[in-house]
């Protein structure tokens, strides 16, 4: 490698460039993630926004989910009054079938094009809260990315869980393998086991979200909708442990490890020669929670 690795895995210091890759409309985690991210402009410069495949429920297939995550990032910008030209992108339609055919969407090629633009002093960062089909794709059209980005995923369980298979992770078990093997520099945050209890509920975001913002009150809707029954009801708000680690990275404990081995059953296999990643272990529910709901009632 002709950059230095470990001190990619450094914790990030003064405002940092960021993209966000989101499926924005399947669960109510992202929906937070984003707009903490737009709140958080002291420490965030947000160049873009990417649309996510997903497939549930919520959606008839990868591409009717990542459609309708660019729908709801283009929602949520215009309760906040920010563009969306230039700033919103459409992601794959589908994911890795091979390695050889990546996707060439809007947002890789965004992506490539950031970047490539980016000294080695500089580094762009990924926010990743969905599947990794987008970024995968950018790595394998232009490998020289590697050197410029950071990529910080909220993927897996935690490495000591009887298993991995985590919703961002599972919908293209090619793509999170090659993340796990490319060598790009990658702060992990697991779900299970890490970001589990980064937990709220209905009447704790009614107390501390500003209900007068169009913004905070299609947030708490959004939440309230999530679930018919709220009664000693909690929800993990998953995705805004990324931007939490990027603002103050004190919040998110983490280790260096080797790369662990993504197998076909959706388990951890482990390798000592392999290359270093940084793995979130903990973090801090409370801190995290404190800062975003200040800024859903307009503090910094």
């Amino acid at each position: 490698m002709t950059f230095n690795l470990f001190k990619r895995l450094e914790a990030p210091k003064g405002k940092i460039r960021v993209v966000i890759d989101t499926d924005t409309y399947n669960e109510v985690d992202d929906q937070f993630a984003v707009v903490y991210a737009l709140q958080s402009q002291d420490k965030l410069n947000v160049e873009a926004i990417y649309a996510a495949p997903f497939f549930n429920e919520r959606s008839q297939g990868p591409a009717d989910g990542m459609e309708k995550s660019f729908n709801e990032i283009n929602k949520i910008l215009a309760l906040m009054n920010i563009s969306r030209e230039n700033f919103v992108f459409r992601g794959s339609t589908g994911y890795l079938e091979d390695l050889a055919h990546p996707y060439r969407s809007e947002a890789a090629m965004d992506l490539i094009e950031k970047a490539m633009a980016s000294s080695d002093d500089d580094p762009l960062y990924v926010v990743a809260i969905g599947a990794i089909t987008n970024v995968v794709s950018a790595i394998l059209i232009q490998p020289e990315i590697v050197h410029k980005i950071v990529v910080v995923w909220l993927g897996g369980h935690a490495l000591y869980w009887p298993d991995t298979k985590e919703f961002n992770l599972y919908q293209d078990l090619l793509a999170s393998r090659f993340l796990y093997d490319c060598g790009v520099p990658l702060i992990n945050i697991p779900c299970m086991g890490v970001c589990s209890h980064l937990l709220t509920t209905l009447s704790e975001l009614e107390a501390h979200i500003d209900r007068t913002s169009k913004v905070g009150q299609f947030l708490l809707e959004t939440f309230k909708g999530y679930h018919e029954d709220h009664y000693a009801y909690s929800k993990v708000i998953w995705d805004i442990s990324t931007i939490a680690y990027l603002i103050n990275p004190t919040w998110v404990e983490t280790k260096v490890v080797h790369s662990p081995i993504l197998t076909d059953q959706f388990t951890w296999s482990f390798d000592l020669s392999r290359h270093p990643i940084r793995m979130a272990t903990f973090l801090n529910r409370d801190g995290i929670y404190k800062d975003m709901f200040k800024k859903l009632c307009g503090e910094r």
